[in-house]
């Protein structure tokens, strides 16, 4: 579905994550390489050269919430992050977009409303990412490995594993907070 290199270095990600650095700790690597990931999944699955600074925005703060609140349970925490960036970067107006996407990337069903045309294919990076490849609406096998290869987990998959572990101890009946219908 797409032949283009993978983009490895997205200095907004860059940008927007160095203040979280220190939150992010050991998993630095790994969530950087997981957003850079999923852009561009989300890049191929949209079919668009460019990629939109709100969606940017959206893809570094989309999970930050399980560093920077230490929870598991991170959508908002990682959506008022983002809000707050967007205000103290004096871009108020892209706050709807950018948390739109936060809040549905996790959806089990497709995106819809507004910011659907970015969301979905957001939505669907994501689980492309998290699914290590396995689920991948339409992409070339051959590519997500080629990102994959680019882009190293770090561990990236097993702290998500470890986190859903600690979840599920702690809260049973709610294992996967961060779902949405």
């Amino acid at each position: 579905m797409d032949a283009r290199a993978p983009l490895t270095r997205v200095p907004l990600v860059d940008e927007v994550l160095g203040p979280y650095r220190a939150h992010i700790g050991e998993d630095w690597a790994g969530y950087r390489n997981h957003v850079l990931r999923v852009l561009n999944f989300c890049r191929a699955l949209s079919g668009e050269d460019a990629l939109p600074e709100a969606l940017v925005i959206a893809a570094a703060f989309h999970d930050l919430g399980i560093w920077s609140d230490g929870t598991f349970d991170y959508i908002e925490p990682s959506a008022a992050h983002a809000a707050s960036w967007l205000h103290s970067h004096d871009r108020p107006g892209e706050v709807d977009a950018v948390q739109s996407v936060i809040r549905m990337h996790h959806k089990l069903r497709p995106c819809d409303g507004v910011h659907a045309v970015q969301a979905e294919p957001f939505r669907r990076a994501d689980l492309v990412d998290v699914s290590l490849g396995v689920v991948r609406f339409g992409l070339s096998r051959d590519y997500v490995a080629q990102v994959q290869r680019a882009l190293p987990d770090h561990g990236f998959h097993w702290r998500l594993v470890q986190l859903a572990g600690r979840q599920f101890l702690k809260t049973p009946l709610s294992p996967l907070p961060m779902l949405r219908w």
